[in-house]
């Protein structure tokens, strides 16, 4: 379970200049259980001198950060590696800097880049900033105390310039984004960076005129998701993992025919499969009273690894996704989870092992594993739990 009432759920994505194969931004974010870092770099100009650059400026202030290192120790790093452009008398990389602590306290911290939109209950907050001088560099610096449902939203130039010359005259401007961002906060991080790119990309016509990134935080509670998939070895336990499977809080999935079977069986609830909505490539799910899903195993874990994949490259949107096993999956990873448990069992379905590879190696651990990946390329926080380890846990 998640070891805090709230969470701080980061989502970014990015376009790159039209002609281009690699983004001139670049972000890194780094959590733990005490902070929050999220570092946005804008290298000068675009293509793989920008993405040198902007890469050498995240990488410097995540990393020296992560290890305790104050601001004036990374702007002064970042300044001697990147020097001013002797020619256009500008940085060769602009960034934008927020750290969070565990007590919401949050810190940001901007160097030329657009400033940050700031959220509270539906209303766009202009925060007290700050000038400080460091290494005759000037720095904006904002401190403030974050609450829930707070929504902070870091961007690169190409957002406010989106559609310059082609759908605006003089781009999308600030103010007019403030007020595209006031008119929907429901969603998670991640969807709402990408609503918001879209519409920059819509301004572009289709082609970025500008690398265009943008960076969603939004403090939130904490949604827990258990999958359970995989039959315990030792079928004495079925019962107590089923117990103390149903008593934890969030969401319960499971996946798979044998691990549907144990759980209707301990709670003697019938399971009752759904052929509405059938793709004919995806087993139909079930119903069992008591769970929020039940699809089948190893076809529909691959099939979602797919999805979140796609999703993650952004060559297919949230509205893509359909009604079969695999697409309710993935809708509840993207739309709802923050923390996703997997309770694997370690007993081997023998048509899908492979005689060649010991137990741990079974297809579906292998799938497991993967949509952990894939899970982390979005944002969510996921790990996998072995039943036999359960066992020994106190319902």
């Amino acid at each position: 379970m998640p070891s805090s009432q709230i969470f701080v759920e980061v989502g970014h994505n990015s376009l790159n200049k039209k002609d281009e194969e690699l983004c001139g931004d670049k972000v890194e974010v780094f959590q733990s259980d005490e902070r929050t870092i999220i570092v946005l770099a804008d290298g000068l100009g675009s293509g793989v001198k920008a993405n040198i650059l902007a890469t050498l400026t995240s990488k410097i202030a995540i990393t020296m950060l992560k290890k305790g290192a104050d601001i004036e120790e990374v702007i002064d790093t970042i300044a001697h590696t990147l020097p001013v452009c002797k020619v256009r008398k500008i940085a060769y990389s602009t960034f934008s800097i927020i750290e969070i602590d565990k007590n919401l306290k949050c810190k940001i911290f901007e160097s030329e880049n657009p400033p940050f939109f700031f959220l509270r209950q539906g209303h766009l907050l202009m925060p007290e900033k700050h000038e400080v001088n460091i290494m005759d560099k000037t720095i904006i610096l904002t401190e403030m105390q974050l609450e829930e449902d707070d929504i902070i939203y870091l961007c690169s130039d190409g957002v406010i310039h989106a559609g310059v010359g082609q759908t605006l005259n003089f781009g999308w401007q600030w103010e007019h984004v403030a007020s595209y961002l006031r008119k929907n906060q429901s969603m998670n991080a991640e969807l709402l960076s990408r609503r918001l790119l879209g519409a920059c990309h819509e301004l572009y016509e289709g082609m970025p005129g500008d690398d265009t990134t943008i960076v969603t935080v939004k403090i939130r509670k904490p949604v827990q998701i258990l999958l359970f998939t995989g039959p315990p070895v030792d079928k004495s336990i079925d019962h107590h993992i089923v117990d103390s499977f149903m008593h934890q809080s969030g969401k319960k999935i499971v996946c798979g025919g044998t691990a549907a079977n144990i759980v209707s069986r301990e709670l003697n609830e019938p399971i009752h499969t759904c052929i509405d909505y059938l793709d004919p490539t995806i087993p139909p799910i079930a119903r069992i009273k008591g769970l929020d899903l039940v699809t089948e195993g190893v076809i529909t874990i691959k099939r979602t690894i797919e999805l979140l994949e796609q999703f993650a490259e952004r060559k297919i949107q949230f509205s893509d996704l359909g009604k079969d096993g695999a697409s309710l999956l993935c809708k509840i990873f993207i739309e709802d989870a923050t923390h996703i448990d997997f309770w694997l069992g370690k007993a081997i379905n023998g048509a899908h092992q492979n005689p060649d590879f010991p137990k741990e190696l079974s297809i579906k651990m292998h799938l497991v594993q993967e949509l952990v990946c894939a899970l982390e390329k979005i944002g969510k926080k996921a790990r996998i739990r072995y039943v036999s380890e359960v066992k020994h846990e106190k319902i």
